[in-house]
């Protein structure tokens, strides 16, 4: 019923480019299926400040020609690339101006419905020291937690994070 689009692995080992990926999601949801949308820059891209226009350039190739209404199957994953299996975290204030920006691109390309109504989540080494900073902030939706979800001791603070995180 999920499907996890763009992840970085498949954008930069496999070589999967904007086109493909807005082919894939097309296909995803014509057939009903829930989609997971992976954005997120390379180390060199954040410190060149090129994180916003690579974010657009990710969410438009994939999301163009979707129409408004399919927007509810659909959650956007912002993983900076530098971050995925480093150790290394966003900090809480890049997390929420990434995914500010995301909410704020959907709103310009969709509506302000579909920008507030979009599961924007983290993903970049959500581990259950960081867990809950990142989802206490406002447009962290949630976490797609790669490697520490394969083992319950480091799962379970994560969610536990994420559930202290929601009555905040």
């Amino acid at each position: 019923r999920y499907v996890i689009l763009g992840h970085s692995e498949r954008r930069h080992f496999l070589g999967e480019t904007n086109e493909l990926i807005g082919r894939k999601v097309q296909a995803a949801l014509a057939r009903e299926m829930n989609v997971i949308l992976c954005v997120g820059e390379l180390l060199a891209q954040r410190e060149a400040d090129q994180t916003e226009s690579i974010l657009d350039w990710q969410l438009d190739g994939a999301l163009s020609g979707i129409a408004e209404c399919a927007m509810k199957r659909v959650a956007i994953a912002y993983e900076p690339v530098w971050a995925i299996g480093t150790g290394v975290t966003a900090t809480p204030e890049q997390a929420e101006q990434a995914h500010q920006h995301i909410r704020n691109r959907l709103a310009s390309g969709f509506s302000s419905g579909v920008a507030e109504s979009t599961q924007i989540l983290y993903g970049g080494s959500v581990n259950p020291d960081n867990a809950f900073s990142l989802m206490c902030q406002r447009n962290v939706d949630g976490a797609l937690v790669g490697g520490a979800s394969l083992k319950a001791e480091s799962f379970l603070p994560i969610v536990r994070a994420a559930a202290d995180a929601a009555k905040d």
